[in-house]
């Protein structure tokens, strides 16, 4: 199939692009990369009157560091943050990005657009709930922040209203005694994830563990859970290595299995599979966070 007719402006600033935007009334969609947008153009699930490119607005192009985090605008690349040396400073982006469909996909798609279009199977979402970004969000009403974790509420569905633009997207960056973990599991790579985890642990003074785990691709959204008693509990008994630790979680995570996988199931995988595949994924890669957090609490420290 082919889209519908559509109207196309190419605003060159933002405060134009939102003007644009709500003047369609609700009509419009914004188009950055278009790796999300065009299929469903094509498909007719979607039918806007206008789309407003936004790739001539410079400001949306900025890829920096600013007080102690990494601002992502909506127009950078995907590829473009996999490989500046600019990003090393927040790890678990590196360790998400490599699984992000395919790198022509990357070349041009963009982090914020992945944020905006919200699939449930989408490994950009879980890594900014697992970090608890801030997404920066500009309207009509002027500039808001939304916290990662409040951002998504469905499947396909965030906190942008129909005359809101998704300018930034702000992640903090890795502090001494952090660990980060990620692991997906799909039918071919480049697949939507059948099951998909994002993992932070951070060593709290005297070496107690902070641990974070978020989910994907199991709930009609990214969905997180503090497992800092759950890695506690593990950490209690004789385990020295990642290995063995990734080898004991599973069985302690299976309440929160329970909880966060809640997708009904389908001819790829049924909900209990899922929940296995989450406890797995999660033990394995909650192990090598806390090793990484481990090291990299010792190399500061020597």
């Amino acid at each position: 199939m082919k889209a519908a007719p559509f109207a196309y402006v190419r605003p060159s600033s933002l405060a134009d692009a939102v003007g644009e935007l709500a003047s369609t009334d609700g009509g419009g969609k914004v188009i950055a990369g278009g790796q999300s947008l065009t299929p469903v153009l094509a498909m007719r699930l979607a039918r806007p009157d206008t789309l407003v490119d936004i790739n001539a607005v410079e400001e949306l192009g900025a890829l920096r560091t600013r007080g102690g985090v990494l601002e992502i605008g909506a127009t950078v690349r995907q590829r473009r943050v996999e490989h500046d040396p600019i990003s090393r400073g927040v790890p678990l982006l590196g360790l998400a990005l490599p699984w992000v469909g395919h790198r022509e996909l990357r070349s041009r798609g963009t982090v914020c657009g992945s944020l905006a279009h919200a699939d449930p199977a989408a490994e950009l979402p879980a890594v900014a709930c697992c970090l608890d970004a801030e997404i920066t969000v500009t309207g009509p009403a002027g500039v808001r922040t939304v916290p990662a974790r409040r951002f998504f509420t469905g499947a396909m569905t965030t906190a942008l209203g129909p005359d809101d633009i998704l300018t930034a997207l702000s992640l903090p960056i890795a502090g001494r005694g952090e660990g980060f973990g990620f692991a997906e599991i799909a039918r071919r790579h480049g697949d939507f994830a059948l099951a998909g985890v994002a993992t932070r642990v951070r060593l709290r003074e005297g070496g107690s563990p902070e641990a974070t785990v978020t989910a994907f691709g199991v709930s009609d959204r990214p969905v997180t859970r503090d497992v800092s008693a759950e890695l506690a509990s593990v950490l209690a008994g004789p385990q020295d290595t990642a290995e063995r630790i990734g080898e004991s979680l599973p069985d302690v995570l299976s309440e929160a299995a329970g909880q966060l996988v809640d997708t009904d199931g389908d001819a790829h995988a049924s909900r209990s599979y899922r929940r296995r595949l989450f406890r797995v994924l999660a033990g394995r890669e909650l192990g090598k966070a806390y090793e990484r957090a481990r090291r990299s609490a010792d190399e500061v420290s020597t």
